[in-house]
Formats: C-alpha cells, sequence, structure tokens
C-alpha cells in the first residue's frame, strides 16, 4: 500500500476509474448482446432497433477512451452485416 498522501489519493482514483470503466464497458456489451439476440431470434423490426440504440453507445465508449475507434468501426460494421443480412433473408 502507498505510504505517500499523494500516491494515496492516486490509489483511490484508480479504483473509482476501473469501476466507472467496468460498468461502461458493461453497457457497451449488453447493447451489442442485445443486437445479437435479435438477430438471432429473428425479429427485423426489433434488430434494427437494437442496431440503433448500440451505434451512440459505441461511438461514445471511443471517445471515452474505453475502446478504440477501430474497434468501433468492426463492430458497428459486424453487428449492421448481420443485421442487414436478416432483413435479406426476410425480403427473400
Amino acid at each position: 500500500m502507498a505510504n505517500i498522501a499523494s500516491a494515496k489519493k492516486r490509489a483511490r482514483q484508480a479504483e473509482n476509474n476501473r469501476a466507472h470503466n467496468a460498468a461502461l464497458r458493461s453497457r457497451l456489451r449488453t447493447y451489442i448482446k442485445k443486437v445479437i439476440l435479435a438477430v438471432d431470434s429473428g425479429d427485423l423490426a426489433k434488430a434494427q432497433e437494437a442496431f440503433r440504440q448500440a451505434v451512440p453507445i459505441i461511438d461514445s465508449s471511443v471517445n471515452k477512451g474505453l475502446i478504440h475507434r477501430n474497434k468501433a468501426a468492426r463492430s458497428k460494421s459486424r453487428l449492421n452485416a448481420r443485421v442487414k443480412a436478416l432483413a435479406l433473408q426476410a425480403a427473400s
């Protein structure tokens, strides 16, 4: 454990930041999972709505420094591909 006051404070801040980041990461994963579950259930409207809700969450995770922008772009691209595939399947 730290002995210096500033190091103790830094340890407290690091723990608070870790807990906050964990909550944000959990929220991100939850929204991504909602899209995947909606696609797997075959409900196009639900999948599109879940995707619309997930995109701002993914983008805000980048702005908060939680994930890299390329990971965000990759996630959005893959989710969008799943939703579009479901739409094509529903159309045919």
